[in-house]
């Protein structure tokens, strides 16, 4: 499938893994705002921001995913699992 792309000033192309394409649904890129807002808001710079928003929107997005199917993947449900997304982020390090 396509990955989500995301590029740096520097001109370095980064890929995202996460995500689905039940993920393709009203209001969940307003989610990714949400997050992408909220990261920077705390200090992350753009560039990061956009790096683990946008994997940690397509992680609670995959998380989802496990008790949805891909048709029926709503917005809120990949708010319902960000919490369990950003403590595997934590976790991991």
């Amino acid at each position: 499938g396509a990955y989500t792309q995301i590029h740096s000033p520097q001109g370095i192309t980064y890929f995202n893994s996460t995500g689905n394409p039940g993920m393709a649904t009203g209001g969940s890129g307003d989610v990714l705002t949400g997050i992408l807002l909220g990261l920077l808001a705390q200090n992350y710079s753009p560039l990061d921001a956009a790096l683990i928003g946008t994997y940690i929107h397509g992680l609670a997005g995959n998380l989802a995913l496990e008790k949805q199917s891909h048709e029926s993947l709503i917005a809120s449900d990949i708010i319902e699992h960000l919490g369990k997304a950003f403590q595997s982020l934590h976790n991991f390090n």
